[in-house]
C-alpha cells in the first residue's frame, strides 16, 4: 500500500487507457505520455501495461507502507526521500515507512512513478486510468489518499540498472494534413507551421490549448460531429488550435485541420504552460 501525503498539483492512476469503447461515447484516455510509463514498468520488472502514477509538474509525496521497488520516468524531477539511490530511469527500493518526495520538473511537465505489481485499484471497463472527462476511473489523488499495490509474484526480474532519462526534446510536432484541411483556406496550414504557439494556462489532459496565429477558415458553420483520435488539432471558433490529449471526447464538430504524429504524442503531452511549440507538416506516407 502507498499513501499519498501530498499529490502535487494534479496526480492520477493511469495505465495504457481504456479501448475499444468509443463508440459508446467513452475515451480512451490512459498515460499522456505513455510511453514513459512504459519505461518505468519495464524498469521495475512490470507488464508495460500495469498502472502507475502520473504526477502533474512534481510536488507528490508519497509514503510506502511495504518495501517495494519503484521507478521514475518522463519529465525528471529531483527526488528526495527514504529510497536509497532515488532517482530517474533507475530501479531503486523504497523500505517500509519511506517517502518518494518529488522537486519541481527541471523541464516536461509529467512524471511517472512505477511499483513493481503496479498500482492496483478496482479497474473500470478494463482500465485503471483516471478519465478527467468522463469522470470515470479512480479520483484524482489527494492527501490521504492510499494505493494498493499487486502482487509482485511471477513477474520479470529487474535486470536494468539504468535507463538514460532523455534530455528535452525539441518542442516541433510533425502533423499530418486533415482530415477536414478542405474546410480551411489554402494557405492555413502554412499559417499553422509560419511562427510558433504558446501553450495556454488552461491546457489538460483533455488537451493542449495554444494562443497565436488563427489558421483561416475556408467554409462557415460546423461540422457534424465525427470521431476524434489522440493527436488531432481541432480549429473551435476562436481559432485558436487545440491538440487532443488523452482525455480527449470521442466525437467533435469543430474541423481538425491536421493530425500530430503518433511519435510527436509524448511531446504535446509534456508541454508545459508558457512553453513556444511549432508544427511541421509530414508529407502523406
Amino acid at each position: 500500500m502507498i499513501e499519498v501525503l501530498a499529490p502535487g498539483p494534479y496526480a492520477t492512476v493511469q495505465d495504457l487507457g481504456r479501448h475499444g469503447y468509443a463508440h459508446l461515447g467513452v475515451p480512451c484516455s490512459g498515460a499522456a505520455d505513455a510511453g514513459s510509463l512504459r519505461l518505468a514498468n519495464r524498469l521495475v520488472g512490470n507488464p508495460e501495461h500495469l498502472a502507475g502514477v502520473e504526477v502533474t509538474f512534481g510536488g507528490a509525496r508519497l509514503r510506502f507502507l511495504e518495501g517495494a521497488w519503484a521507478a521514475l520516468a518522463g519529465a525528471p524531477c529531483p527526488v528526495s526521500g527514504g529510497a536509497g539511490g532515488a532517482g530517474m530511469g533507475v530501479p531503486f527500493w523504497v523500505p517500509k515507512g519511506g517517502e518518494v518526495r518529488l522537486g519541481t520538473p527541471e523541464w516536461g511537465l509529467r512524471t511517472y512513478l512505477a511499483v513493481r505489481g503496479g498500482i492496483a485499484v478496482e479497474p473500470v471497463l478494463g482500465s485503471r486510468s483516471t478519465d478527467s472527462l468522463s469522470g470515470l476511473g479512480p479520483p484524482p489523488l489527494r492527501a490521504g489518499t492510499v494505493l494498493p499495490v499487486g502482487p509482485a509474484a511471477g513477474l520479470a526480474e529487474i535486470e536494468v540498472d539504468l535507463a538514460p532519462p532523455p534530455g528535452p526534446r525539441p518542442a516541433v510536432l510533425r502533423v499530418l494534413p486533415g482530415p477536414r484541411d478542405d474546410w480551411f483556406a489554402p494557405e492555413a496550414l502554412e499559417t499553422l507551421c509560419a511562427a510558433p504557439y504558446t501553450v495556454s494556462q488552461d491546457s489538460n489532459r483533455v488537451g493542449v490549448r495554444l494562443r497565436g496565429a488563427e489558421p483561416q477558415r475556408a467554409r462557415e458553420g460546423e461540422l457534424p460531429s465525427e470521431g476524434m483520435v489522440t493527436g488531432a488539432v481541432q480549429v473551435p471558433p476562436s481559432g485558436q488550435p487545440i491538440v487532443f490529449l488523452s482525455d480527449h471526447p470521442p466525437t467533435g464538430g469543430y474541423p481538425v485541420i491536421a493530425v500530430v504524429s503518433e511519435a510527436d504524442l509524448a511531446v504535446a503531452a509534456q508541454l508545459r504552460p508558457g512553453d513556444t511549440v511549432w508544427f511541421r507538416v509530414m508529407p502523406h506516407p
